[in-house]
């Protein structure tokens, strides 16, 4: 190897390593200062205690209500979302699909993807407008349904196209159809891969704000059913930093640390169901 390719080289592999300590600082500033400033004030009253008078200038009171909240929006709309589009996905792989009508959909999921939350709110709101059905746990989960499905697609749409060609052919060697050779043997060879686009789309729907703000609404109370409004922790960690008192302030990093350790603790589950679901995938 030559003097130029070795500098080329090392300086490439030092490129890499700023790249990897630059981002992984990041990371670590973000969480460290969540964790840092928003544990002292955690507690368990904070948990398990709904908003009371006074709340938001520094009472009693906890955000039981956004933190139910935040699961039941997410939830659900991560469950609507897998519904549709892992079918979706399937479809887009080229034994089910033409290679131009392939391509057209997933420009346009690309495009869906960029969308801005926001748009996503909006849309939903004029929905909301059309069929008479004010601020809800509906119109949220509608909202973030609708986020959610573009990012589903895309991603388990890669991880299918990633499984051996040669499963596919040995499967159709036996007599199985496309769509037994999808399910038996495709799906469960990604299963791992599927499980991380529904965790990605999972975090980007727990963590958004705009979408549920015109949508979902906001309340001090548990929804009880679909058509009440709904709190979610991006929104009561707006609403409290939003307040020039310290001690709300303080609660609002708070709940950025809650919503923090449920993404984190959604992470570890899929990590540990991914390395079981590993025993159906070949090597």
């Amino acid at each position: 190897m030559s003097r130029a390719r070795r500098v080329t080289e090392r300086a490439m592999i030092v490129l890499m390593q700023l790249a990897l300590a630059c981002v992984a600082g990041c990371a670590l500033f973000i969480v460290g200062t969540v964790l840092v400033r928003g544990l002292p004030a955690l507690s368990w009253q904070m948990l398990t205690h709904l908003p009371r008078g006074g709340f938001y200038l520094g009472k009693s009171g906890g955000i039981l209500n956004a933190i139910i909240g935040s699961l039941l929006l997410a939830g659900c709309a991560t469950a609507a979302a897998a519904a549709i589009s892992l079918p979706v996905a399937c479809a887009l792989q080229r034994e089910y699909l033409p290679r131009t009508a392939a391509r057209i959909v997933t420009i346009a999921l690309d495009i869906l993807w960029g969308t801005p939350s926001i748009v996503y709110g909006a849309f939903g709101f004029v929905l909301m407008m059309l069929l008479g059905v004010g601020a809800s746990l509906l119109g949220g989960i509608i909202a973030l349904t609708l986020l959610m499905i573009p990012i589903m697609v895309r991603a388990m749409s890669e991880v299918i196209a990633t499984a051996p060609l040669d499963l596919k052919e040995t499967a159709y060697a036996l007599g199985a159809t496309r769509f037994e050779t999808m399910r038996h043997v495709l799906l469960r060879q990604t299963l791992p891969g599927l499980l991380t686009a529904v965790l990605l789309a999972f975090g980007r729907g727990i963590g958004d704000a705009a979408a549920v703000l015109f949508t979902a609404g906001y309340s001090d109370r548990i929804p009880r059913a679909l058509t009440d409004p709904a709190a979610s922790l991006p929104l009561a960690i707006f609403f409290q930093l939003g307040t020039p008192i310290a001690a709300v302030q303080q609660r609002a990093y708070a709940s950025a640390c809650v919503l923090l350790l449920i993404v984190l603790a959604v992470s570890v589950l899929a990590r540990v169901l991914g390395a079981r679901a590993r025993r159906f995938t070949i090597r």
